[in-house]
């Protein structure tokens, strides 16, 4: 079996610390539970060494970032998770209740299609609507944020997703 790859204390906190920044600036929380939330951080980065993306800890990632994307933390289900259960799959981001210690994060269904069934389609609709706009609309598939403009931005304005994640919508 091969070794997962060496993930430090500091490597943890400066990550965690990271993420707190980019979680809070977005309107969104990580976990209150710092054991846990330290936990799936270093899964997050000892994926990143593994296969050059931080994988959501919870699920088998493929190795193909491209088989992958949905999955890439913060992965396309995390707001629907949050609006429907409190949390996301793996815990990480957690809502209001939950880090105001009103409520705790219970385990949740898995919301991401079986590989033979996962599809972009919900996200690829270029022949949906005819277009005459001067640019291309594109949509985050983590937020649902749209941009008109010929290119994605590097990173989400809202939610810090990788521009290649970015879908046309038409």
């Amino acid at each position: 079996m091969k070794k997962l790859p060496d993930v430090s204390e500091d490597e943890i906190s400066a990550r965690a610390a990271r993420l707190q920044d980019e979680a809070e600036h977005s309107g969104y929380h990580l976990n209150p539970d710092v054991s846990v939330t330290r936990h799936l951080v270093r899964g997050l980065i000892a994926n990143e060494k593994r296969y050059g993306y931080q994988a959501c800890p919870c699920r088998c990632a493929g190795g193909r970032k491209e088989d992958d994307l949905d999955i890439i933390c913060p992965c396309n289900y995390r707001d629907p998770d949050l609006a429907e259960y409190g949390a996301c799959y793996c815990a990480l981001y957690v809502s209001d209740r939950i880090a105001g210690g009103l409520a705790e994060a219970a385990p949740i269904p898995e919301r991401r299609p079986p590989g033979s069934e996962r599809s972009e389609s919900i996200y690829r609709q270029e022949n949906a609507v005819p277009s005459a706009l001067p640019y291309p609309v594109l949509r985050c598939p983590v937020c649902g944020y749209l941009c008109a403009r010929d290119a994605p931005p590097e990173h989400c304005p809202i939610c810090h997703a990788m521009g290649e994640r970015f879908r046309k919508l038409f």
